[in-house]
C-alpha cells in the first residue's frame, strides 16, 4: 500500500514512528515543506537560550534509512488529485497513493493591520522564523509581540533572551484569556511586568507606521502608541487546510479539515491529524491530541479499525517567562453546578483556583499561577474522577496525600490512568517498564517516552517509579564502592558535618577495609572541596589520581604536560617570551589550547619542579589542567576593543577566574564570558557561561563540549555583577555538594529531580534557605587558595616524589623525541627502532 504523509512536523513524525514500530506492507513517502525534518516546536524558545537545531530535532540519525521511509525535504504538496489518486508537488513530482495523511499543521495568523508586511515584522513558528528574528535583533534595541496568549508569551521570552527591551500587546483585557480568568490574569500580569517586560492589554492595533525613535510605531485604537524596532506576530493559528479545500474535502466554516472518530476526512482514503484537523467542530492546538490522532491513524492503517479518537484533555502546564502557569479541565467554572474556591497571595504572587462540582465531591478543573506543584495531582483527580476529601479547599495548601489521611493519587489511580498526555503513557505502561528493568527516570523516558516532551508529568513519573520500586522490593544501591556504603553526596555531608579532614578518619567513622582506587580519589576531592588543604600533603598525596599526584597531565609516552594559568586568555608579551624561553630550554612542544592557554608537552617528571619554579618566578600559577577543578575562563575582547561589545568581558573573566581558581569539584569545570550576544567566547557550551547584555549579564549553566556536547541553559538574565557572582557561588557549591563522582554538570542537571526549574529555585530564589551557607563555603575556598606548584617547590618532602627512580636521580632514557615542524614530538615505534639501530 502506497501511503503519502503530507507534513513532517511533530505529529507527522509521531505517526511515522507508530507505523514503523509494527510490521507492515506500507510504502511510505513523506513530503516536508521545510528544509529540515521534524523538530521540537514545544521547546522552540530554547533555540534562543542555547539549544541548536540539531538538539531540537526529533529524528534519530538513521531513522529514515533504517525504516525505508522516503523523506522529501523542501517539497511542498500543491494538489491532491483524488480521481487519479495522485499527489502533486511544487517541483513537478506526481506521486501515486492508496492512502494520504494530512499532517499539514497550522500557520500563524497575522491580522490585516496596515503595515503588517513591513520589513522587521515576523511570525514565530519555525526555526527559519527564529533565525530571521535573531538576525534582525543584532541591530535592534527593542521588540514587541502582538498577542498575549501561550505562543505570544513564548515569543516574548525569546526576545528577552536576545537581550531586547520587550513588550507584549494583547487585544483582550488579560493575558492568556483562553486558559485563565481575570484574577489569574492580574497575577500573571504582575509577574511578567516584574521581569521588566512591558505588557499592554486591551490594546487594538490599528496600524504600523514609521517610528520617530524606533523603526516602527504601533498605533492603537485609544490614540496611544508604542515604538519598537522589531515586531513578532503571535495572534493565534489557523489550520493549513488549503490542500483539502482544493481537493474538495469537507472543511469547517472557520477552517479545518473535518474528520470523524477514525480521523478520516470526507474521503475515506484520506486522513487528517493534528492542528489541520477539525473534530466535532474543534481544532486542538496542543501536541498531545495530535499524538493521539497519530496513534488512531496508525491503528487504522494496520487494520485495527476499532481505534477511535474520543477527544482530548486540554489541560496544560507551562513555564512562561519563568512563571509557572497551569490550567486544568473546566478552569472557568463554566459547567452546570460548578463551584470555585480561590486562593490569592499577593505578597508571593501566587494564585490558585479549584473548581468542584455542586456537592464538592469531584474536582472539575483548576488554575495555578506562580507555583504548579499540585498540577499532577489535580489533573489525575479530574481525569479519573477521584473522590475529593471532606474539605477540598485544603488541596491548595497541603500535599494531597497528607490531607486527613486521604491518599487520592497513586494508590487510587487505575492502571489505565494517563500519566503522560503528550505521549499517551498510562500508569500501567510505566509499571510494566519498571518491572521490565527500567529502574531510572532516564530508562523510563527511553522505554516509554513519558516526560520526554513538555516535561510536565516528570514529578508524577518520578513518584510512580519510586512507589513501584518500593512495591517490588528493589533497593537501588548508590554506594560509592565496597568500602563506603554511602553515595558521594552523603559522604560530602559526612565530611562537612563531622569536620573530618583525612581519609583515615573517614574509614574509621564511616567505612571499612583499606580503600580502593575509586573511593580514595573521590574522598580526596571531597576533602579538597571542603577544606582546601594541600593535595600533596603527606596524608593526602597517596589518595590522588596520577595527574593530581604529579600536578601535571601524563601523556602517552610517560612525559607530562605543563599548563600555566593564563587567566581569561590575557597574556603580556613578557609572559609569552618567558614561556617560549622555558619551552626552548627544556625542549618542550608548545600548542595553544581551546581554552586560550599555552600547553607545554614533553616534560619528564624530574623536570616539573624546575619548570614550575621558573614559571612561578615569572608570575605564573598552576592552571589546574590536571585536576577535577576549575580549568579555564575563556573570553572575547569585549567592549574594550570590539565594536559590538557591551561589557568588559575580559575584566570580568579575569575576576571570576581568580575567584574560583583551585576549586576542586566532582568533575572538571570550564567557564566563558562573552561581551555580547554574538557569543565569540562560546559561553553556551560551558559549565558556567556568562553573556553580556546592555542591562547586565545573562548566566548560563550546565553546558559542555566533548563526546556528548550539550548547550548550557539560561539560569538568570540581566544580572548585576554582585548578583551574578552570588548565583555562580551558589550554583558551584550546590553542584559540588550533590553531584555524583566524576559527574559533569550537564549530566548532574539531567538527573536533578525538578530539573532547571528546581535549580533556579535553589540558586536564584534560595528555596532551601542554604544560599548564605553555600556562599560562605565558597568564600572559605577562596580565602584558603594557594598555588599548588608554588607550595610544592617550597616543600622538600613533596619534592621527593618528582624523580623517575626511587634509588637514582637519572632521567628516563626510554623517552625518545624526534623533530617535526620545528618542534619535538614522541618517536613512533618505527622511528624508535631505527634510532636504536643507529646508536
Amino acid at each position: 500500500m502506497k501511503l503519502i504523509v503530507i507534513g513532517n512536523g511533530m505529529v507527522g513524525q509521531r505517526l511515522l514512528e507508530q507505523l514503523q514500530a509494527s510490521a507492515s506492507n506500507l510504502e511510505i513517502t513523506v513530503l516536508c515543506e521545510e528544509s529540515r525534518p521534524a523538530y521540537d516546536r514545544v521547546h522552540l524558545t530554547s533555540y534562543f537560550s542555547g539549544k541548536s537545531a540539531l538538539e531540537l530535532s526529533l529524528i534519530e540519525p538513521d531513522f529514515f534509512d533504517r525504516t525505508g521511509i522516503s523523506l522529501k525535504l523542501s517539497e511542498r504538496a500543491v494538489a491532491i488529485d483524488r480521481e487519479r489518486r495522485v499527489v502533486r508537488t511544487a517541483s513537478g513530482l506526481s506521486l501515486e497513493y492508496d492512502r494520504v495523511v494530512l499532517a499539514t499543521g497550522s500557520y500563524p495568523f497575522v491580522p490585516p493591520i496596515p503595515g503588517h508586511d513591513r520589513p522587521g515584522c515576523f511570525v514565530y513558528r519555525t526555526i527559519d522564523d527564529l533565525d530571521a528574528i535573531r538576525n534582525a535583533s543584532v541591530d535592534a534595541k527593542s521588540g514587541a509581540v502582538i498577542g498575549g496568549g501561550l505562543l505570544g508569551l513564548e515569543a516574548a521570552k525569546a526576545l528577552k533572551d536576545l537581550g531586547l527591551e520587550t513588550h507584549v500587546v494583547e487585544f483582550a483585557p488579560r493575558l492568556m484569556a483562553v486558559q485563565i480568568d481575570d484574577a489569574g490574569g492580574r497575577m500573571l500580569l504582575g509577574r511578567i511586568r516584574a521581569q521588566g517586560v512591558g505588557v499592554h492589554t486591551a490594546k487594538q492595533t490599528t496600524a504600523i507606521a514609521d517610528g520617530s525613535v524606533r523603526a516602527h510605531c504601533l498605533r492603537f485604537a485609544d490614540d496611544t502608541h508604542l515604538e519598537t524596532d522589531l515586531i513578532v506576530f503571535s495572534a493565534g493559528i489557523r489550520p493549513r487546510d488549503e490542500l483539502a479545500r482544493a481537493a474538495g474535502l469537507e472543511v469547517g466554516e472557520r477552517g479545518g479539515v473535518v474528520i470523524d472518530d477514525a480521523c478520516r476526512t470526507s474521503d475515506p482514503d484520506i486522513f487528517a491529524i493534528g492542528e489541520c484537523a477539525l473534530w466535532k467542530g474543534k481544532i486542538y492546538g496542543l501536541v498531545a491530541p495530535g499524538y493521539q490522532m497519530a496513534g488512531i491513524v496508525a491503528s487504522q492503517l494496520h487494520g485495527r479499525l476499532e481505534a477511535r479518537f474520543a477527544g482530548a484533555d486540554m489541560s496544560t502546564k507551562l513555564k512562561l517567562m519563568g512563571v509557572d502557569v497551569a490550567s486544568i479541565g473546566d478552569a472557568h467554572a463554566a459547567g452546570s453546578g460548578a463551584r470555585a474556591c480561590v486562593f490569592i497571595d499577593e505578597r508571593r504572587q501566587l494564585y490558585k483556583k479549584l473548581v468542584v462540582n455542586e456537592d464538592g465531591t469531584r474536582l472539575l478543573g483548576g488554575i495555578l499561577i506562580g507555583g504548579a506543584e499540585e498540577y499532577g495531582t489535580w489533573l489525575q483527580m479530574v481525569q479519573n474522577e477521584l473522590t475529593l476529601p471532606a474539605n477540598p479547599e485544603r488541596l491548595m495548601f497541603s500535599p494531597a496525600d497528607a490531607i486527613d489521611g486521604h491518599q487520592p493519587t497513586l494508590p487510587a489511580l487505575p492502571g489505565s490512568a494517563q500519566i503522560c498526555s503528550c505521549n499517551n503513557v498510562s500508569k500501567r505502561d510505566l509499571c510494566t517498564a519498571i518491572a521490565g528493568g527500567a529502574r531510572t527516570i532516564g530508562a523510563l523516558k527511553q522505554r516509554t517516552k513519558a516526560a520526554s516532551s513538555c516535561g510536565g508529568c516528570a514529578p508524577l513519573v518520578t513518584q510512580v517509579l519510586k512507589t513501584e520500586l518500593t512495591r517490588l522490593g528493589v533497593a537501588v544501591n548508590n554506594h560509592l564502592c565496597e568500602h563506603f556504603a554511602f553515595s558521594r553526596k552523603e559522604l560530602f555531608h559526612l565530611v562537612r558535618v563531622g569536620g573530618l579532614r583525612t581519609f583515615e578518619d573517614m574509614l574509621v567513622k564511616h567505612g571499612r577495609g583499606l580503600g580502593c582506587d575509586v573511593c580514595k580519589p573521590a574522598v580526596a576531592s571531597i576533602l579538597a572541596s571542603c577544606w582546601n588543604d594541600f593535595v600533596l600533603a603527606r596524608n593526602k598525596a597517596p589518595l590522588q589520581d596520577t595527574n593530581d599526584r604529579f600536578l601535571a597531565n601524563i601523556q602517552k609516552d610517560g612525559t607530562y604536560s605543563v599548563v600555566p594559568r593564563v587567566a581569561a586568555g590575557e597574556i603580556t608579551p613578557r609572559q609569552l617570551i618567558t614561556i617560549g624561553q622555558i619551552a626552548q630550554k627544556y625542549r618542550l612542544y608548545t600548542k595553544i589550547t581551546g581554552g586560550q592557554r599555552i600547553d607545554m608537552l614533553g616534560a619528564q617528571v624530574h623536570q616539573l619542579p624546575m619548570i614550575w619554579r621558573e614559571l612561578v618566578d615569572a608570575g605564573f600559577e598552576s592552571g589546574h589542567a590536571y585536576g577535577k577543578s576549575v580549568r579555564t575562563v575563556k573570553s572575547c575582547v569585549g567592549s574594550t576593543w570590539c565594536r559590538y561589545g557591551v561589557q568588559d568581558s575580559v575584566g570580568f573573566a579575569l575576576e571570576i577566574e581568580h575567584r574560583y581558581k583551585g576549586l576542586r569539584s566532582p568533575h572538571k569545570l570550564k567557564f566563558a564570558v562573552s561581551g555580547c550576544t554574538r557569543e565569540c567566547a562560546e559561553a553556551q557550551s560551558k559549565d558556567v557561561g556568562v553573556i553580556a547584555t546592555e542591562k547586565g549579564w545573562n548566566l548560563y549553566v550546565c553546558g559542555n563540549g566533548g563526546m556528548k556536547p550539550r548547550h548550557a541553559e539560561l539560569l538568570a538574565s540581566d544580572l548585576d555583577k554582585a548578583t551574578l557572582i552570588r548565583y555562580i557561588d551558589r550554583f558551584l557549591m550546590f553542584y559540588i555538594r550533590t553531584a555524583d563522582r566524576l559527574q559533569r554538570t550537564s549530566v548532574w542537571r539531567d538527573t536533578l529531580e525538578g530539573g532547571l526549574d528546581y535549580l533556579k529555585q535553589v540558586v536564584c530564589e534560595d528555596r532551601l534557605g542554604i544560599g548564605a551557607e553555600l556562599e560562605a563555603d565558597m568564600q572559605r575556598v577562596i580565602d584558603t587558595y594557594e598555588c599548588e606548584w608554588k607550595k610544592t617547590i617550597g616543600d622538600p618532602v613533596a619534592l621527593r616524589r618528582f624523580r623517575h627512580y626511587i634509588n637514582s636521580d637519572c632521567s628516563d632514557s626510554h623517552i625518545v623525541f624526534v623533530e617535526e615542524r620545528g618542534q619535538p614530538r614522541p618517536a613512533r615505534p618505527a622511528e624508535r627502532a631505527l634510532l636504536e639501530e643507529t646508536t
